[in-house]
């Protein structure tokens, strides 16, 4: 879902994450006021759903006039417009070739009037009711004049790598190519491969580098003409294995057990984990592949028969290193007894949550009782007692006061004993008022799922906040900051927990963070964005909050940025320090974004 093409699909996603019935909503768009009654009706569109688009590939090389072709189409409101456009060699904005009305989508590029090179071409197709698609982007390499192009081993390799390049419009003429390399960033080029002649393809062992990031280029040359390639940017070479320790579950093991295991990549970072376990004499089995630190799931070990098992885990990194943990042996899975656990209900609690507890028993079991009490002390109060499975219970955490709390279950079988589960410890209900409600990202005219200039991040709050606890004098009005993008590796998160935080005069905002979930810069790199950020009022069922938009800007410092690929919801975590304009600081329970999960910015 591309929701910076369907802003009334945002406003919407918006009003049903606050709570609203659509009837009578309003918002406003003025600059940030205390009190705000200025609104404007909402009205349902006839066509919700987007169009479909897609950019056809032209044949490589370009040469001369091409014509470029896109197809679109959408079964309500049909098609209004679509307009074909590139991205030149190095640009980071969009050149609109032509916009056109009729099928079939067409129009004619004279490639002579721009540089030879790599080319990006996409199409936007808008429908009637106004709901535009912007189409994946295709490649095209232009070479009117001689051009050789090297292609991409990777973001992270390892081991041996094939390396080629390609020479256009060479003629008849015999060319030569060298690849050569250089520190990421460095000038000082040195050979990798030399004196190809076609297909120009050579070997990389990478076993012969260190564990860096490297600058790529080919060199063609043909008697006194000599051509270079684009520069293929940061590289990452990873020939090192991670580091993964098995965590011990305890023994003997019943019921449904939490497994866990620890991962570190100094160099690309942890893309999963996987734990297995075997019975004694048995071959290995997997029961869960963990892609997110904490590396833990919940598993029922009444779905293995009694008896000694041994448990490991498997950490892969991003360049497709392995290791394995040392085993976690002579493990006893026994459910011939009685067993009940607390299934985790999150590390923020608001409003009512269900607290189950899953049990079992070689009798009959009585009852089980739900218990929590305030974390340091050891006064347990029943939630509930459940009689029949699944044995559960519904918290209306607003009883009590916001703080850290533990929660077990007391098991009564027929025998009369009871089985007192494991502690799940410090869950913090907190009820602020001024809380975080949702986080959106929208793209502008750049690249799909890639932070660039015009894009954009919205951060609503449930209240109306003072903007002055953001930063000292502050009204609400444009103002310049930075938008800050981190690997998550840097963080002690992996490769897909990129993250984003907002920066004045060079240090952070207390407007907390967001978690992209996703991949969308290169591997310890961080980059820095000018942008502006605003905060207005959103009037929702009478009550006014608060959304502050960070709309970005030009790159200012750093680089590795990516194309995400995969569909992700974002987290937004407040902080503490942004206060209601009565005082209440801010909920930092995490929020995710509301509606399906998509490609952001």
């Amino acid at each position: 879902m591309r929701r910076s093409h369907r802003p009334m699909l945002v406003l919407l996603g918006l009003l049903v994450a606050l709570g609203s019935s659509l009837r009578g909503t309003g918002f406003s768009d003025a600059a940030f006021v205390r009190t705000s009654t200025n609104t404007a009706t909402v009205n349902a569109a006839a066509d919700w759903t987007p169009p479909t688009v897609t950019a056809g590939t032209p044949a490589t090389p370009v040469q001369g006039v091409v014509n470029l072709t896109a197809t679109a189409s959408d079964a309500e409101s049909g098609i209004a417009s679509l307009t074909l456009q590139y991205l030149a060699p190095g640009a980071s904005t969009w050149t609109t070739l032509c916009t056109t009305a009729t099928a079939p989508y067409s129009c004619s590029w004279d490639t002579r009037t721009g540089a030879d090179g790599g080319y990006d071409i996409r199409a936007r197709a808008t429908n009637g009711a106004g709901y535009t698609t912007v189409s994946d982007a295709v490649h095209a390499t232009v070479a009117n004049s001689v051009v050789v192009v090297l292609a991409d081993p990777g973001d992270v390799v390892r081991g041996t790598i094939p390396l080629s390049a390609s020479v256009y419009s060479g003629g008849a003429l015999p060319w030569l190519v060298t690849i050569q390399y250089v520190a990421s960033g460095g000038s000082n080029w040195k050979p990798l491969c030399t004196g190809l002649s076609a297909p120009f393809s050579c070997s990389w062992p990478t076993t012969s580098a260190t564990n860096d990031s490297f600058d790529l280029r080919a060199v063609a040359t043909s008697g006194a003409t000599s051509v270079t390639s684009a520069v293929v940017t940061d590289v990452l070479v990873d020939n090192g294995a991670p580091v993964v320790t098995m965590t011990d579950p305890g023994t003997p093991l019943s019921g449904t057990t939490t497994f866990a295991a620890s991962a570190t990549d100094a160099v690309s970072g942890v893309a999963q984990v996987v734990l297995q376990y075997a019975a004694a004499g048995g071959s290995y089995q997997t029961f869960c592949t963990l892609t997110v630190d904490p590396y833990s799931c919940r598993f029922a070990t009444n779905a293995l028969a009694d008896g000694t098992y041994s448990f490991r885990a498997i950490a892969t990194d991003v360049a497709g290193n392995t290791a394995t943990s040392a085993v976690v042996a002579n493990r006893v899975v026994d459910n011939t007894v009685s067993s009940v656990s607390v299934d985790d209900p999150g590390a923020y609690l608001t409003g009512t949550v269900t607290v189950t507890a899953p049990a079992s028993s070689s009798v009959a079991i009585t009852s089980v009782r739900i218990q929590r009490t305030p974390t340091g002390t050891s006064t347990w109060t029943d939630l509930c007692t459940d009689t029949t499975a699944p044995y559960s219970c519904t918290w209306d955490t607003r009883t009590v006061a916001d703080g850290s709390y533990d929660l077990r279950a007391v098991l009564l079988d027929a025998r009369g004993v009871t089985t007192t589960s494991p502690v799940v410890a410090a869950r913090r209900v907190d009820n602020s008022p001024l809380r975080g409600v949702d986080v959106q990202t929208g793209n502008g005219d750049g690249t799909l799922a890639r932070v660039d200039a015009g894009d954009s991040m919205t951060l609503t709050y449930s209240q109306q906040i003072n903007p002055a606890s953001v930063f000292a004098g502050w009204n609400g009005a444009a103002t310049a900051v930075s938008l800050r993008l981190r690997d998550g590796n840097l963080l002690s998160g992996t490769n897909k927990t990129d993250t984003v935080d907002i920066l004045r005069n060079g240090t952070a905002l207390p407007l907390g963070s967001v978690n992209l979930h996703e991949d969308y810069i290169k591997a310890r790199k961080t980059a820095t964005f000018n942008a502006t950020m605003t905060a207005t009022t959103v009037t929702v069922d009478g009550v006014p909050r608060t959304v502050i938009t960070i709309v970005v800007g030009t790159l200012a410092s750093g680089g590795g940025i990516k194309t995400a690929v995969n569909p992700s919801t974002t987290t937004w975590t407040p902080s503490a320090t942004v206060t209601s304009t009565t005082g209440v600081a801010c909920s930092t329970a995490p929020v995710s974004e509301s509606g399906a999960g998509d490609r952001e910015f």
